[in-house]
C-alpha cells in the first residue's frame, strides 16, 4: 500500500495544492521529504495525510467506522469547505489498483456543495478486513502512521497494569495516527513479550551471570546460546535489531524488575535506564521502536516483520540528533523497514543530501517547488540553494566577501587591514581565513 498524491483545497495556507509522493518515475525511493520555513504548511500536509488516512484505519477496525474529520479552524479564513483528496496504490490481494476518496468539511452554518466521498476507503479496507477475518488469520496489515512533533515527550512509568493476554493484529493502529510515540504502550507490550520468552527461555540476568560464570567453557557457552536462540520472541528480535541498527553502540534492549521496574539497555558495554539516556537517543529509540513494534505485531507471518508493508509519515524527523544520526536517517530508516513509504519533514540540510533517489519539495509562501539535484551537495550548498540560509552571521560574510574582493584587485594594504581586523574576531583556524592568508602571502611575493 502507496500514497500515490494528496490534493488539498483549501486546507490552512492552500487554496489548491495537489502534491506526489514517491516512488515515482523519476524517484526510486519509497521517501518524499519536505523543507521549508516554519509556517510554510509542511505540517498541514502530514496532517491532511493522518486524517484522510484515518478513515482507511477506521474501516479497518469496523465496517462503518468514522476516522477524523477536517477540523474547521483549518479550513482557509476566505473558505466556506475544505477538502482533502487522496490517491492510493495497492495490490496486495489482486491486481494493482488505486483508489481514491474525498474527506470534506463545510463551516458550522455555511452552505456549500462539499460532499465527502469514502466508498473506496471502505473498499480497500474491507479488502483486508476479509482476508485478515475470514481468509487468514495471520494475514499482514499495512502499518499506517504519524509521529508528530509531540513525540519528544516520553515517560516510561513504573507501575503499569498487566496488559490482555492476547494481542490482535489490529492493535497495531491502536494511536497510531496521533498519539504520537507512547512509551508507555510500548514498555508495557515489551515487558509482556518478555515475561512469555523468559519463561520459553533463560531470563536475560541469568543467562548473562552464566556467561560470566563459566565463559572459559566453550561447549557450555554454546549450548546455553543454543538454547536463548530458539526461544526468542521473533517480533522482540525485531525491535531489538531495528534499535540496534539505528544507533550504534546500543545493544541488550530489556526490561529489569530490580531494584525496581524500569526498561534498560547496554550502551557501548555498560548498562543504563533508559531515562538517563539523552533526549536525543529516547526519542529516537521511542520512534523506531515504536514502528518495529507495529509491524511486528501486524506482520506475525513474515520471517522478519520489519519488511512488512506501510506508510509511515514522520514531522521534524531530525529532532533532537545529532548531525551524525541526521545524516544517517534516510539511509536507516529504508535499510531497517525497506517496504515501508516515508513522508517527511526537516529543517537539517544533513537529511537530504546524503542519499540517491529521495523525492524533495521546497515549500515557500503556499508554493510547491521539487528540487533533484540535492544529493553530495554540502550543508553549506543546501543550507543556500534550498532552504535559503546563510551559512553564518550575515555580517562577518559581508567583511569575509569584502576581503575576497579586495583580493581580486590586489588592493593588498587594504585587504591585510581588513583581514587582521576578522583574525582578531575570528578563530585562526576559521577556513575563510586560511584560505585569505594563502593569497596574501601570494600576493605579497609577487610584489616582492
Amino acid at each position: 500500500m502507496e500514497i500515490r498524491k494528496i490534493r488539498l483545497n483549501n486546507v490552512g495556507r492552500f487554496t489548491d495544492l495537489e502534491v506526489a509522493f514517491a516512488p515515482t518515475e523519476k524517484h526510486a525511493s519509497k521517501v518524499t521529504v519536505f523543507v521549508g520555513n516554519n509556517g510554510a504548511g509542511k505540517t498541514t500536509i502530514l496532517r491532511s495525510l493522518a486524517t484522510a488516512l484515518s478513515w482507511f484505519v477506521a474501516r479497518i477496525k469496523t465496517e462503518k467506522g468514522r476516522g477524523s474529520s477536517i477540523a474547521e479552524e483549518v479550513i482557509s479564513n476566505s473558505a466556506n469547505s475544505a477538502a482533502i483528496f487522496v490517491q492510493v496504490s495497492d495490490g496486495t490481494h489482486s491486481k494493482q489498483s488505486d483508489y481514491y476518496w474525498t474527506l470534506s468539511q463545510s463551516r458550522q452554518g455555511r452552505m456549500t456543495s462539499a460532499v465527502s466521498e469514502l466508498a473506496n476507503a471502505t473498499e480497500l479496507a474491507g479488502n483486508y478486513r476479509y482476508h485478515w477475518a475470514l481468509v487468514d488469520e495471520n494475514t499482514s496489515l499495512p502499518l499506517v502512521a504519524f509521529y508528530p512533533v509531540e513525540r519528544s515527550v516520553l515517560q516510561i512509568p513504573l507501575n503499569i497494569k498487566k496488559s490482555k493476554a492476547h494481542v490482535d493484529q489490529i492493535d497495531g493502529y491502536q494511536n497510531s495516527l496521533g498519539g504520537g510515540v507512547n512509551f508507555s504502550r510500548f514498555f508495557e507490550w515489551f515487558r509482556d513479550r518478555e515475561d512469555s520468552e523468559n519463561e520459553a527461555g533463560i531470563p536475560f540476568d541469568i543467562l548473562a551471570h552464566l556467561k560470566n560464570t563459566f565463559e572459559s567453557d566453550t561447549k557450555f557457552i554454546n549450548e546455553l546460546n543454543r538454547v536463548q536462540s530458539s526461544s526468542r520472541d521473533k517480533q522482540l528480535s525485531a525491535v531489538r535489531s531495528a534499535v540496534a541498527f539505528f544507533m550504534p553502540g546500543f545493544d541488550n534492549l530489556r526490561v529489569q524488575r530490580m531494584p525496581n521496574l524500569h526498561m534498560a539497555i547496554d550502551k557501548n558495554g555498560k548498562t543504563l535506564n533508559v531515562e538517563q539516556l539523552s533526549q536525543g537517543e529516547k526519542s529516537l529509540m521511542a520512534l523506531v521502536g515504536d514502528i518495529a513494534r507495529r509491524l511486528a505485531i501486524m506482520n506475525p507471518a513474515l520471517d522478519n516483520p520489519l519488511h512488512g508493508q506501510g506508510v509511515v509519515l514522520i514531522d521534524e524527523i531530525d529532532l533532537h540528533l545529532h548531525p551524525r544520526w541526521q545524516r544517517r536517517l534516510i539511509h536507516q530508516l529504508t535499510e531497517t523497514f525497506p517496504n515501508c513509504q516515508f513522508i517527511l519533514t526537516t529543517h537539517s540540510p544533513l537529511v537530504i543530501s546524503d542519499i540517491k533517489d529521495v523525492l524533495c519539495y521546497v515549500l515557500d509562501d503556499g508554493e510547491l517547488e521539487e528540487r533533484n539535484d540535492l544529493y553530495g551537495l554540502d550543508a553549506n550548498q543546501v543550507l543556500l540553494s534550498v532552504m535559503d540560509t546563510d551559512v553564518r552571521n550575515s555580517e562577518v560574510q559581508a567583511r569575509l566577501d569584502r576581503l575576497v574582493e579586495l583580493l581580486q584587485d590586489k588592493r593588498l594594504n587594504e585587504a591585510k587591514v581588513l583581514y587582521e581586523e576578522l583574525s582578531a574576531e575570528l578563530s585562526p583556524d576559521h577556513i575563510e581565513l586560511v584560505k585569505a592568508a594563502l593569497l596574501i602571502r601570494k600576493l605579497e611575493l609577487r610584489s616582492a
